[in-house]
């Protein structure tokens, strides 16, 4: 299995420069789709619902402060599997032309993010879990509600 590191890592290789606020967002994505498409986590760090919208804490203690990364040490793209990086690549061909504050507001839309928040004021940070269930309830709600049009 990947680490949110080598997911992290592969993404900026695939996509280049961006926001530390885009690439949380990829991440979550990705962590999202593959709960769905192959039925198990990516990765296995966790994801919480902060007020701008999902963040990974362990990717977030490393880009702290940066507004934008461009390339992520403390992972290695090669580790992702064949599987894996089909993915990545497709959550990152849809979502990676979004920019980050797009991708925010669209998480903030969602289920999971607005569930985890419940009960946490408006600007707090929190630091409640996203859980992996909740993510994979809703988006394969999503991918059934598409299958039906």
């Amino acid at each position: 299995m990947a680490t949110v590191h080598d997911v992290a890592a592969y993404i900026l290789k695939a996509k280049g420069r961006m926001t530390a606020m885009k690439l949380q967002k990829l991440v979550y994505y990705c962590q999202a789709w593959s709960l769905v498409w192959d039925e198990r986590p990516l990765f296995q760090a966790r994801i919480e619902a902060w007020a701008l919208g999902p963040v990974v804490p362990t990717l977030y203690s490393i880009h702290r402060g940066q507004f934008q990364v461009s390339e992520w040490p403390e992972g290695d793209a090669s580790r992702l599997t064949k599987q894996e990086r089909e993915t990545v690549d497709a959550v990152c061909e849809f979502y990676g032309k979004r920019s980050a504050q797009w991708l925010s507001d669209l998480s903030h839309k969602e289920k999971p993010w607005k569930t985890a928040r419940r009960g946490v004021p408006d600007g707090d940070r929190g630091a409640v879990v996203i859980s992996l269930e909740s993510m994979s309830d809703y988006y394969s709600g999503l991918l059934l509600k598409r299958r039906r049009r």
